[in-house]
């Protein structure tokens, strides 16, 4: 098999919803042979590739300098290690990374609650004129994150409050005396 000259882009979102259709598909055919060995083969070629993504860890770490950094910034590389749950960066690291490429909405960390996959976001720039600015800040940021950290299953985003005006209080002019 040749490799191809370009990539085509593939959305791991798209491709795993695309493989529960087609097994729910052949359980409902009513063939519970069919099913069986499909869901067989899917569990075979993920932990074939599971398998291999090990590997090509292994031997990167090995090599000189921080070879891992263009693997784990690449969003197909990084969806496929955590999928097999070999990323070797935290949660919240992999948050971070995933904001980091939507740099352009300012957006910082409020909380992440576990149980629903809730990630609350707070946008830098003070104010909202209410035009919709925080859509486009969610939209950025659930796409980025569902390469990099898809236990995040909804993404919240707040606008910062406007900052209140600095009113400078001091003293008046000290009075001179007389005597």
């Amino acid at each position: 098999m040749s490799a191809p000259t370009a990539t085509a882009r593939v959305d791991a979102e798209q491709t795993g919803r695309r493989v529960e259709e087609i097994l729910d598909r052949l359980t409902a055919s009513g063939d519970p042979k069919a099913a069986a060995a499909a869901e067989e083969l899917v569990r075979s070629l993920m932990d074939f590739y599971g398998a291999g993504l090990a590997r090509i860890l292994h031997l990167q770490s090995a090599a000189a300098g921080d070879p891992l950094a263009k693997l784990l910034g690449d969003e197909l590389v990084a969806s496929l290690l955590v999928l097999h749950d070999l990323h070797p960066e935290d949660r919240d690291t992999r948050i971070a990374r995933a904001l980091d490429s939507v740099r352009e909405h300012a957006l910082d960390v409020v909380d992440f609650d576990v149980a629903s996959g809730t990630l609350t976001l707070r946008t830098r720039e003070a104010g909202g004129c209410g035009c919709g600015s925080g859509d486009g800040a969610r939209e950025a940021a659930a796409a980025a994150l569902a390469c990099f950290a898809p236990e995040v299953r909804s993404v919240d985003v707040q606008t910062a409050p406007a900052e209140p005006v600095l009113l400078q209080i001091g003293t008046g002019p000290t009075p001179t005396r007389t005597r």
